[in-house]
């Protein structure tokens, strides 16, 4: 896979969840912090404004997206000057729901869409973005964004057989439509670990891709080097300012964290598992697994399934 199809499908808990909400004015909801989730709102009809924890409210339009990668507290309202009522949804089971906020005045229809994400194992990709990510409706830009949101509206508007299918398969869209979209009109690096510059980075974005690729290859700094186009050196220092460590030690964590998933999502033996990730003897893998995880696998293994 992929380095931002990894990153998704190792970080996620479960399947999405998402709310239709019918807002009429006067209307205004503060939505408490949700650490452990991300989400984004789209709004499908009328207009209304986003009250981020700082900065200044933020105009939204159909067609507009937010996205809240941090589960941060935020609010929505018809009218930025509007007191905030404390949401009362309640988490949903079902892949989506419908609900109604507000007075009897203009509507605004909006999607919440969220997913729980396992805090013991956030990738950098996420931890270096912002807690709001705002990527407005413009005309011509993002299109798969664009057209990934009116099929879903379509969808949730007009439920038929298979929606829940369809739904699913176009909120995972819609993430990493979200992720490309953001990563690719950054001028400057995200400020935690540079990773916007990373995945843009025709070297470092190289190696990253044939590491995620290909986890148990016996990788040296030399060979990531010479898969992407420069000596050992100067790539060492390229990957290692880029990506905030340098190669063989991401290669090690990406290893055990992806034996983590296999232990928890398959029946594969310890030694297999070992194996799958370029650990040569099981005694290796051990140690390297409790190193990073504080259990050995067996009994990581265990608790993942009695949790």
């Amino acid at each position: 896979m992929d380095v931002l199809s990894d990153v998704m499908a190792f970080m996620r808990c479960g399947r999405p969840v998402s709310v239709r909400v019918s807002f009429r004015a006067p209307w205004g909801v503060a939505f408490r912090s949700a650490p452990g989730s991300a989400g984004f709102q789209v709004v499908l009809r009328g207009s209304c404004w986003l009250l981020p924890p700082d900065g200044e409210p933020v105009p939204l339009s159909v067609g507009d997206l937010v996205f809240l990668p941090h589960g941060d507290r935020y609010g929505l309202a018809d009218d930025p000057a509007r007191p905030l009522a404390e949401s009362d949804c309640a988490p949903h089971s079902e892949l989506f729901a419908s609900a109604g906020h507000g007075g009897g005045g203009a509507e605004t229809v909006i999607l919440s869409c969220g997913y729980r994400l396992d805090l013991d194992r956030t990738h950098p990709i996420l931890s270096a973005l912002p807690g709001v990510i705002h990527l407005p409706a413009t005309l011509g830009t993002h299109p798969e964004l664009r057209a990934a949101v009116e099929l879903l509206a379509a969808e949730i508007d007009n439920p038929r057989p298979g929606t829940d299918t369809v739904v699913s398969a176009l909120l995972d869209m819609l993430q990493l439509y979200v992720l490309r979209a953001y990563f690719e009109t950054q001028d400057e690096p995200c400020t935690v670990s540079g990773w916007a510059a990373a995945l843009a980075d025709p070297v470092v974005g190289r190696a990253l891709d044939a590491i995620h690729r290909d986890p148990a290859r016996r990788w040296t700094v030399e060979s990531l080097g010479a898969t992407a186009g420069m000596s050992r050196a100067g790539f060492a220092r390229r990957f290692t300012g880029l990506v905030g460590q340098p190669p063989l030690a991401y290669l090690t964590w990406w290893r055990l964290m992806s034996a983590a998933r296999l232990l928890r999502e398959s029946d594969a033996s310890v030694a297999q598992v070992a194996e799958r990730v370029g650990y040569a003897s099981e005694f290796a893998f051990g140690n390297a697994f409790k190193r990073e995880f504080g259990v050995a696998p067996g009994r990581y293994r265990r608790q993942s399934a009695a949790a």
